[in-house]
């Protein structure tokens, strides 16, 4: 009993029952455009007259309405009116207007069966309260018995006057069933009728993975220049407290390289958050490159007290941009690794071989470094990078040493977009082995 009333009378009942009252007064202005056509057409002056001239003329009014619901406004507004009245998710609605015939169809039968179904019960609910109340207090008052309302041919029985209130109670009820009934039955047919296409659908989920494939990006840009950065100014401020009494020269020199690694840090921080303002608009500074900045990056490497060997079989200039680029960020996290974890000698080398671009960054596995809080992120930032130039990367111990071995294709693919689906945007983890 206590479910049934929920039902009729709950609160999500009561929104539908206003959704529906709402496409009642939408109605009327369509049923005043049919009275003007019915009206002549009958030779009846007022048709509110009559019932089934109102009727008529609701009739007529609404394939008016149906022709009015191509405005574009039509289904944002109506979606916005179910989402907040009839309990439908909103991401079962579509947001925009209606751009293809079938959408603007389903727009405007929906619109129709909100206005039909709404006069209907908007009417209803105006007329059947006051004659319900009428019947169930007829019995404690003689003077309605008399009026037309009092219905004298049926209700002059005494046992038809004793059933009054119950029938005036269950007219009520009626009532509430239809109201109810019309809501549900407009709130199932809403998802269908207002709801995106599939094209809707395919296109918000790209949108999505452009979006997800974007934030990737930025962290990763992020972690690999600024968390590089970070590591390198660590590392040079602690060495030069160590020694701040003993050598001057050599804290000069970590104070000059904290200065020029954060100069070029605000500036790549500044071309990295240009992802943000302008998509890939790139920001005031150019991202490194191996042409533009590897001999900088291992000056800076090295000036955090970090030895470093380097072997470059390759002419860095010779690289396709999107590749130096993208193997500059890998030997930075490489560097960086080094620096954050090992703190052993590093030796970076790099050729081309077979139409590839080889990279391996190799530390001797000595005492680990305390590792840092909330870090791990880097090797899922190369495995990423290297995904999307469809090269392979390997990482982890080889023997006594801890390797990053990383091959990228010169010829780059034809387009090195953002994946397509959220599920190929998310950072992948290395092959087996790895970290």
């Amino acid at each position: 009993m206590r479910e049934a009333l929920r039902l009729l009378f709950g609160g999500r009942a009561r929104r539908r029952w206003v959704h529906l009252i709402l496409g009642g007064a939408l109605a009327m202005p369509y049923v005043l455009v049919g009275s003007l056509i019915v009206g002549p057409l009958t030779g009846v002056n007022d048709v509110f007259q009559s019932l089934p001239l109102q009727l008529g003329s609701f009739a007529v009014g609404l394939p008016i309405a149906t022709a009015t619901s191509l405005f574009p406004l039509t289904r944002p507004l109506e979606s916005a009116a179910v989402r907040a009245l009839c309990g439908i998710d909103g991401d079962a609605l579509a947001h925009g207007p209606a751009g293809t015939r079938a959408e603007r169809a389903r727009t405007a039968a929906w619109f129709t069966l909100h206005l039909g179904f709404g006069g209907i019960i908007a009417g209803m609910s105006l007329a059947v309260p006051p004659f319900a109340v009428a019947l169930m207090v007829l019995p404690l008052f003689a003077g309605l018995r008399h009026s037309p309302l009092a219905l004298p041919g049926v209700l002059g029985h005494g046992w038809a006057l004793a059933l009054s209130p119950v029938a005036g109670l269950a007219i009520l009820l009626a009532l509430a069933t239809c109201a109810a009934g019309c809501g549900a039955l407009l709130a199932r047919w809403a998802p269908a009728l207002l709801g995106p296409t599939p094209e809707d659908r395919l296109a918000a989920a790209e949108a999505r993975a452009a979006d997800l494939a974007v934030r990737n990006r930025l962290a990763r840009e992020l972690h690999d220049s600024v968390g590089h950065a970070l590591s390198a100014v660590t590392l040079q401020a602690s060495a030069a407290r160590r020694v701040l009494g003993s050598d001057p020269e050599f804290v000069r020199e970590a104070l000059a390289a904290i200065e020029e690694t954060t100069r070029r840090t605000v500036g790549e921080l500044d071309a990295v958050l240009g992802v943000l303002r302008d998509g890939d608009a790139p920001g005031t500074a150019p991202a490194p490159t191996l042409a533009t900045d590897l001999d900088g990056l291992l000056r800076r490497t090295r000036a955090a007290g970090q030895p470093v060997t380097a072997t470059v079989a390759t002419d860095p200039a010779a690289l396709p941009p999107l590749v130096s680029r993208e193997a500059y960020r890998i030997v930075q996290e490489g560097l960086s690794n080094a620096l954050k974890h090992a703190g052993t000698p590093v030796a970076v080398r790099i050729a081309t071989a077979d139409g590839h671009l080889e990279i391996t960054v190799e530390n001797v596995l000595g005492t680990a470094r305390v590792p840092r809080p909330g870090g791990g992120h880097g090797l899922r930032g190369v495995a990423d990078r290297v995904r999307l130039l469809g090269g392979t990367a390997q990482a982890g111990p080889s023997g006594d040493a801890w390797r990053l071995s990383v091959r990228l294709p010169l010829t780059t693919p034809r387009t090195t977009a953002p994946p397509a689906t959220a599920a190929d945007a998310r950072p992948r983890p290395l092959p087996k082995g790895s970290a």
